[in-house]
């Protein structure tokens, strides 16, 4: 009792027979899609497709998930985007119309597309819906579940009114089985299909196939309607064994031999190692055949591929070929993963020594500063430490070098030709003259140079392409990072050699760095601009000690003066002349921070020259000073209240800075923030060049005025105008402008801190020592993938190049415009401050793909003989044409068939493959080949001939109707039957129609 009195035990389970099942969920689902997508209603009225409009138009497909309860599913609609004819539309009664896809199956205009979903060669629609499983669920393989996606796709067509054919796609995903349905007004097409791994031998030809066609339609009729066929033949050529590969091997003794000469290292290699067209596709079709013309069953067949009336031929091409200029770049790439330093490289024995070889450079400043003799070509730090390098690599044991001592002086004969120049003749005038022959103001090509701009790279004939190509090379052939480490390291120390030298660096253009150009060759024009400074300086005191007449030329060797082009112009060419009569070493270039020395020394003179200058109460007694620096006079112009010339002073110029150097001033300027204390700040720190000038105008004109500079300095601060006398007369008065007149002007406190000093003795505004030192420094720290970074626009360029030269024999437009889009995309990237590595991979991805395009182009034309095609007159222009369309359309018809001269030349290389397969085996292998393979000769052959062709790859066979179904008195509807006979693929597609109205 106690039981039945318990509330629970009352509650009983009620089934609500009104709530949706997840099935009619997945319906209703499918027919939201549908009409959210307006696949609503009839689809008849479109024009039928032009011929080829399927592989030349444009398809594009939309997808959305839907869920059948817990198991996910897309639906995806592919559909031919078609420009709708307005003027042509015709409104027919919906009975009275097919579906589109019906009218589709009988369709003769792109029948075996070359390029389309699977479906649309097969079925011959130009849309279509698909419903496929989700990415990561399992196919639908059972029968009653393919029924059930069946019968919810039928029920959706037919509530919806749509006349889209629809397709399920069931078993395994890579067997591609598609069941689908079409529906309209009183008609129903069933897409249906068999998928077999083994052609069933009474199906292996044409008559057995017209046998399954016709019983699969049941036509009642007794004159059955005649059945259009569409027949290709699919032949596939492998063996290029007749025509050799045209791609020159690449010649290693002449690259680095003895004989090198610092030519071969600028070339790069190109082309393809293998060949990159392994396959060519042979097509023949018979479009249009009926029944009784053609004869093809187990006994004899009259498909002879020779005989079809239509050829086409498409090229597979190899997968990632191995192409040189790709994996130069790639191979390079890979350095810039690279973490170790030159040190780890090559070891710590490599750049250590014994302590005696060390003691030079631990006790480089006690030497400075003993009072021993010390002879003065040894007082320099920056000797000792080249003195002990030196004798490192002196004691280095060769095996130890990744590269060898011959590899090494052909690089560095390669990287300064000017070497060679020195070893000939020891006059260092001859180097001199050719330390900057290889660099260039002015570009020699526009496109050149518009690239390398483009791409913030270096010009393709500086010192820092050279040295792009050889780290390239090294890392390719002679011994990856270790040897890219040694050639940097040596590298690295001529740029010392150089500097402490007084050699000017080859290869590089003269003037400030550019910062069009990659960092490294800013760097590299940074040193050149220190040596330049250096070695003017060196040369002009050395003349200064000839006579004291030649001093002010001299001086304006190194320092010209702002306006007065041409006498600075003038200066310059006796500095040139000053530098010619000076070919040895000085002892002021190994106290080249003599300036300093020299400023330091006179801290109390200055203190003297302060309080002296104060003492002097009138302008005329600083005028008696006598003036210092002067360059020439200014024109006519004369000093304010006197009569004496106007002078433009020697002045220094300012200092060349690189990007990264202009970036931390920026730096620097920015963290003074904008406060009065800060903005007062930031002006004093640059106006550094403004102070320095205004010095060498009060030495050059002692006692003028601030009016003076600045008509001289900036004319436009200067305001002059007519004003009449107290006598009565017009005379011209100045004064300085309205922004030199507000308080705290920095000109003018410029003007009243400044002192009486000409250029030469000021404090220079560019240490060339210092920066110099920071240059070998900075080059010195570079690891492997540092470097690799730097050189990496210059490798870019170098490959572009290296294509466009290619390109331009092969004259291919789809190349032209990969190039010009690959050089677009890589000076995106470049011009970035830090740019991802991925995209610079993608980068050197397209170009390795344009050079494939090329290589292929070059095996397609030694194959066709178009090289040697002089001889054939007008096939020449048509064989030229048809090797273009290969590389750029999917398939291209051969003119003629087998009849024309690309045909032909078709047909001689099918010839050739067999003969090199069939004949050899029966020669060699005549005891191994065994009954079968004799009798397959045979059936190949025929009467023991060698065949032209090798048996059909694939074989595609169209049959198409229109007959009365299921009924005689049912309408004539669109009958179709693809088949696919294949070695190991067997399909058939099979679309059936049938009215409903009318059974």
């Amino acid at each position: 009792m106690a039981a039945d009195s318990d509330p629970e035990s009352e509650v009983f389970e009620i089934t609500d027979f009104t709530t949706a099942s997840e099935w009619e969920r997945f319906v209703s689902r499918v027919e939201e899609v549908l009409n959210d997508w307006k696949l609503i209603g009839s689809s008849a009225g479109k024009a039928s497709p032009e011929k080829g409009e399927y592989t030349s138009g444009i398809w594009e497909e939309k997808s959305q998930d839907i869920n059948f309860a817990d198991f996910k599913f897309s639906i995806t609609h592919h559909y031919l985007k078609q420009e709708s004819e307005k003027g042509d539309e015709k409104e027919e009664p919906e009975e009275d119309a097919f579906p589109l896809a019906m009218q589709d199956l009988l369709c003769m205009n792109n029948d075996f597309p070359p390029r389309a979903h699977c479906l649309v060669r097969w079925f011959g629609v130009r849309e279509f819906l698909v419903i496929s499983p989700g990415t990561n669920c399992e196919a639908i393989i059972s029968e009653s579940k393919c029924n059930l996606l069946l019968s919810s796709i039928s029920i959706s067509l037919a509530n919806s009114g749509c006349q889209v054919p629809m397709f399920v796609q069931i078993q395994q995903k890579w067997r591609r089985m598609y069941a689908g349905e079409c529906q309209g007004p009183g008609v129903r097409t069933d897409f249906e299909m068999v998928h077999l791994r083994k052609v069933p031998s009474q199906y292996n030809h044409l008559s057995g196939l017209l046998d399954i066609f016709k019983s699969k339609i049941g036509c009642p009729l007794t004159p059955l309607p005649p059945i259009n066929i569409a027949i290709r033949f699919t032949y596939v050529l492998q063996d290029w064994q007749q025509y050799s590969w045209p791609q020159q091997p690449p010649d290693f003794d002449a690259l680095l031999g003895g004989e090198v000469g610092g030519v071969e290292f600028g070339k790069l290699p190109f082309g393809a190692c293998e060949d990159p067209i392994s396959e060519l596709h042979l097509a023949t079709t018979w479009p249009h055949l009926t029944e009784g013309i053609v004869v093809d069953n187990d006994v004899y067949s009259d498909l002879d591929p020779l005989q079809a009336p239509h050829w086409s031929v498409r090229v597979r091409k190899a997968e990632n070929p191995q192409c040189l200029l790709g994996d130069f770049l790639n191979e390079f790439f890979k350095l810039c993963c690279r973490k170790e330093s030159t040190e780890e490289l090559l070891g710590r024995g490599l750049v250590e020594d014994e302590g005696k070889e060390n003691s030079d450079i631990s006790s480089a400043l006690s030497k400075l500063t003993e009072p021993a003799a010390v002879p003065i070509s040894k007082l320099s730090v920056s000797n000792m430490v080249h003195s002990a390098r030196k004798r490192i690599r002196r004691h280095r044991r060769v095996d130890e070098s990744p590269l060898s001592n011959d590899m090494l002086n052909s690089i560095l004969l390669y990287l300064f030709p000017d070497a060679a120049v020195e070893k000939s003749s020891d006059n260092s005038n001859g180097r001199a003259a050719q330390s900057n022959a290889g660099g260039r103001s002015e570009p020699d090509k526009d496109s050149d140079y518009n690239l390398y701009n483009q791409l913030k790279s270096a010009p393709s004939d500086s010192l820092t392409y050279r040295l792009a190509l050889c780290v390239c090379l090294v890392n390719f052939y002679h011994g990856g990072v270790r040897a890219v480490a040694h050639l940097w390291q040596e590298f690295v120390l001529e740029m010392r050699y150089r500097w402490e030298n007084n050699y000017l660096i080859y290869g590089l253009a003269g003037g400030p760095p550019d910062l069009r150009c990659c960092l490294m060759h800013q760097k590299l024009q940074m040193l050149n601009c220190c040596i330049e400074r250096k070695r003017a300086r060196d040369e002009a005191r050395k003349a200064a000690d000839g006579g004291r007449e030649r001093e002010r030329k001299v001086s304006g060797s190194c320092e010209n003066g702002r306006p007065g082009g041409s006498e600075g112009a003038g200066a310059a060419a006796a500095a040139d002349s000053a530098r010619e009569a000076s070919p040895g070493k000085s002892w002021d270039s190994w106290s080249d921070s003599e300036d300093e020395f020299f400023e330091c020394l006179s801290d109390q003179e200055e203190v003297k020259e302060e309080v002296g200058e104060a003492k002097e109460a009138s302008p005329a007694a600083g005028r008696a000073r006598p003036p210092e620096g002067r360059l020439h006079p200014h024109g006519t112009m004369t000093l304010l209240g006197s009569s004496e010339p106007l002078y433009i002073p020697v002045t220094q110029e300012p200092a060349p800075m690189t990007e990264d150097l202009l970036e931390e001033q920026s730096e620097v300027l920015a963290k003074l923030g904008t406060s009065a204390e800060g903005a007062h700040l930031r002006a004093r720190m640059q106006s550094a060049c403004l102070l320095s000038d205004m010095e060498s105008f009060k030495a050059a004109n002692p006692g003028c005025p601030l009016e003076d500079f600045v008509r001289w300095y900036s004319p436009r601060d200067y305001v002059e105008e007519e004003v009449v006398d107290e006598k009565g007369d017009a005379v011209v008065r100045g004064e300085l402008s309205a922004r030199m007149k507000i308080p705290g002007n920095m000109w003018v406190e410029a003007w009243e801190t400044a002192r009486s000093v000409p250029a030469r003795r000021q404090k220079r505004l560019f240490d060339d020592t210092k920066e110099a030192e920071k240059v070998l420094h900075y080059l010195s720290v570079q690891k492997p993938a540092d470097l690799t970074r730097h050189l990496l626009p210059c490798m870019l360029h170098a490959a572009i190049l290296k294509l466009k030269e290619e390109e331009s024999v092969e004259d291919i437009p789809s190349v032209k415009k990969a190039i010009q889009q690959a050089a677009a995309h890589a000076s995106k990237q470049l011009r970035h401050p830090s740019p991802e590595l991925k995209k610079l991979e993608d980068i050197i991805g397209q170009l390795t793909a344009v050079e494939t395009v090329i290589a292929c182009a070059r095996s397609l034309k030694a194959k066709f003989g178009i090289g040697r095609a002089a001889d054939r007159g007008e096939d020449a222009e048509d064989l030229e044409k048809f090797v273009s369309s290969l590389l750029e359309e999917p398939e291209v018809g051969v003119i003629g068939a087998g009849r024309g001269p690309a045909g032909s030349i078709i047909h001689k290389l099918f010839v050739s493959a067999q003969r090199a397969a069939l004949l050899a085996p029966l020669d060699e292998d005549l005891g191994r080949a065994g009954p079968g393979g004799s009798e397959d000769r045979r059936a190949a052959g025929g009467a023991g001939g060698v065949p032209d062709f090798p048996p059909a790859a694939g074989r595609e066979i169209l049959l198409r109707t229109c007959v009365p179904r299921p009924a005689p008195y049912s309408k004539a509807l669109p009958q179709r039957l693809f088949c696919v006979l294949m070695r190991e693929d067997f399909r058939l597609a099979g679309a059936f129609s049938s009215d409903t109205s009318f059974f």
